[in-house]
């Protein structure tokens, strides 16, 4: 499974990349909003510190707005991949802009119909947002088991990037149901590294060690 991080605060990706688990990043114009900064130069920054997809989002709703803002951005990196939204324009602009040769992150997938679509139109990844599917009492990670079952029925090559991870089980459990992708918060990411035995453990070893030095 790869790890996406999913912010545009430049420190906590230098941070998450230190870490050496980060496969990419992926952003959008609210995470890019907090920082204050021009959307394309948070994008080139981030660009040159991970070797990886990292997902821009377009801000458009038409299909013409759609590619007249993708373009310029996809002239950014190599690794930069559009996102654009689950709507027929969204999905339109897909099929337009993986022609160009440039990978596309469809967002804001809830339904494993939409999911389909997606794959049938070439996205390079599809965003079920499993965290917000939580919040209305619905099974997020059904749905990244119904879109793993479907992809896999059809030899479908769409990453399923399991997004609006809320806390490290979502991560387990999206790992258990075949996700390709977990982006998460960096808080999470950290989060994934701790366990109260390791840290008893790691406490008695060195208490016995300072016992034999002493």
């Amino acid at each position: 499974m790869k790890f996406f991080i999913d912010t545009a605060n430049i420190q906590e990706i230098r941070d998450a990349a230190k870490l050496g688990i980060l496969d990419g990043v992926t952003t959008n114009p609210s995470l890019v909003a907090k920082e204050g900064r021009r959307f394309e130069d948070v994008i080139a920054e981030i660009c040159g510190i991970v070797d990886g997809p990292i997902s821009a989002e377009v801000t458009a709703l038409d299909y013409d707005g759609m590619l007249a803002q993708a373009r310029p951005l996809a002239k950014i990196h190599k690794n930069v991949t559009i996102k654009v939204p689950l709507t027929p324009e969204g999905l339109r602009a897909c099929r337009a802009i993986r022609g160009e040769g440039t990978p596309v992150n469809v967002t804001l997938c809830f339904s494993p119909a939409q999911a389909l679509l997606a794959a049938k139109c070439g996205a390079t990844f599809i965003s079920p947002f499993i965290g917000r599917l939580d919040d209305v009492s619905t099974d997020g990670m059904e749905l990244i088991r119904q879109i793993r079952a479907i992809y896999d029925n059809y030899g479908y090559t769409t990453q399923i990037l399991a997004a609006s991870i809320r806390h490290p089980m979502h991560v387990v459990d999206a790992a258990l149901a075949g996700a390709d992708v977990g982006t998460m918060p960096f808080k999470v990411m950290t989060q994934l590294y701790e366990h109260p035995l390791t840290d008893i453990g790691l406490k008695k070893f060195l208490a016995d060690w300072d016992k034999l030095k002493a």
